[in-house]
């Protein structure tokens, strides 16, 4: 059986928090701050993010964080359409973590080979 690759549709809230490196309650908070992030909730009112949720927290976060823009000047921005962090920006996050990962294995083990 050949292995493909197959991508998620919906991620809860503690996937998205780690991807984002984002504490779930600013998740939660940013949810009555911008219209446009509005993650659906399945049977048991749970949030379930898609990918274009994920997308929109990004752009958020990199307007306020980054931009240093207000929250009302970040919600601006965003009716207007002139921010698009994309796909890109979760996916080298995503590398970013596993470079992280694979970094700390590679010293754990050449701690081991020096003893």
């Amino acid at each position: 059986m050949a292995d493909q690759k197959i991508e998620k549709l919906y991620f809860p809230i503690s996937e998205v928090s780690e991807i984002t490196g984002l504490k779930q309650y600013v998740l939660r908070y940013w949810e009555t701050e911008f219209p446009s992030l509005r993650p659906k909730k399945n049977r048991a009112g749970n949030r379930t993010y898609r990918q274009s949720d994920i997308d929109t927290i990004l752009n958020i976060k990199d307007l306020l964080y980054t931009q240093k823009y207000t929250i009302d000047g970040a919600r601006e921005r965003l009716k207007s359409g002139k921010t698009q962090v994309g796909q890109g920006n979760v996916e080298s996050e995503k590398y970013r973590q596993v470079l992280t990962n694979v970094k700390a294995e590679l010293i754990s083990l050449l701690k081991s080979m020096d003893n």
